[in-house]
């Protein structure tokens, strides 16, 4: 085991994160797949931050860490928290979250930092982190109460600051708008509710952000229709995000038992009901290969004389950990059926570079699928 992690970590990164953090007595605390640091750090002085404080930062090295991200970072002012998403392996997914006592201390860490050169040819991205902290409860029992709800989900989740019910046409049942006291509270409630109510009620619920900016019909409809930019087309998010990040078409809707629990007393000590199996879901595609890229397809189509693949690529939604999501068709003129999907990448330094990367994404995929058709004839 010593051996392949060896392999696979810059043991000489670790060594130094371990004396640094010796050195300065900082404490990390690992939890939920990140590394966290303050929340705040022991020697605040000062009350909590508000909105508009934490700052989203990417492309960092894979075996960069907290010795020389956080003096960096602190460097422009006093950080509240900060947040390196981390790997099994030991190594960072490349992205974290930094929060500062101020909106004006966020905004100079992006002046000053956003294409910061850590290392030869690795330039830091460093963005205002959206802070979502409203989320949509969808398919509820019509005979849903606001106190019962509220009371249930204080149990479930931390952080349920106050909600909302609302009903009426083109919803089915009631949805709820739940507020929270902080975006990481909002992200593991997220995480939880639904299998919780699954196994409380055998309620098959559905969860998703609640964007701040009320969608237009026409939006709504169309969710991944572009529209125009500064940036390319194909790079401008919608306001409506779909409620499942996982397929490019709505998947089958569980059916509900005849009759939900009579309000929601059960969830905060009754006896449970018999817990139905969740549907089928397929995991989201990620663009990590390194064979496979646009370049390989084109020469596959060209070997083969089918012409060459068209792409058409549309941002759909962020999701909070910092990956985009994009749908995709590739037409390619010798085969009848398009090719259509959803890829997930992070973001590259430029609109330009992170369209190339969900493009290298999508033939990907679509190298996958032509692959196991052949040897499925």
């Amino acid at each position: 085991m010593e051996s392949k992690q060896s392999q696979v970590l810059n043991l000489e990164q670790v060594q130094a994160l371990q004396t640094w953090l010796k050195t300065t007595n900082t404490k990390l605390t690992q939890v939920n797949g990140q590394r966290k640091y303050g929340g705040p750090p022991e020697v605040w002085d000062g009350p909590p931050p508000e909105a508009r404080c934490e700052v989203f930062i990417s492309q960092i090295p894979r075996d960069t860490y907290e010795d020389l991200l956080i003096p960096l970072f602190s460097s422009v002012g006093p950080l509240w928290e900060f947040r390196l998403m981390m790997n099994f392996s030991g190594q960072n997914r490349g992205f974290a979250y930094g929060k500062y006592g101020s909106p004006a201390a966020a905004n100079e860490a992006i002046r000053l930092l956003h294409g910061h050169m850590l290392e030869p040819g690795s330039r830091l991205s460093v963005r205002r982190s959206t802070e979502k902290r409203h989320v949509c409860i969808g398919d509820l029992p019509a005979s849903t109460r606001q106190e019962d709800l509220l009371k249930v989900l204080r149990v479930l989740a931390e952080g349920v600051e106050r909600l909302s019910l609302k009903a009426g046409p083109g919803i089915e049942g009631v949805s709820a708008i739940v507020a929270f006291t902080s975006h990481h509270a909002a992200s593991m409630a997220k995480k939880v509710l639904v299998e919780a109510f699954k196994k409380q009620f055998a309620l098959h619920i559905s969860i998703k952000w609640q964007s701040t900016v009320k969608p237009s019909l026409d939006e709504q409809l169309s969710p991944h229709k572009p529209s125009k930019s500064l940036l390319p087309s194909a790079l401008k998010p919608p306001r409506h995000i779909p409620s499942s990040p996982l397929t490019s078409a709505p998947p089958p809707r569980m059916v509900r038992p005849p009759s939900a629990p009579l309000g929601f007393c059960r969830a905060v000590g009754g006896p449970t009901v018999t817990q139905h199996p969740p549907p089928p879901r397929s995991s989201p595609s990620s663009s990590q290969g390194h064979l496979v890229s646009t370049a390989l397809l084109c020469k596959l189509c060209e070997a083969t004389g089918v012409g060459q693949p068209l792409y058409e690529m549309y941002y759909s939604h962020a999701v909070p950990d910092g990956f985009l999501y994009f749908t995709y068709t590739v037409c390619i003129p010798g085969i009848t059926t398009a090719f259509k999907g959803l890829v997930m990448i992070l973001p590259g330094p430029t609109a330009t570079a992170t369209l190339e990367e969900a493009r290298r994404a999508a033939a990907q995929q679509v190298l996958q699928r032509l692959h196991n058709n052949e040897l499925a004839h």
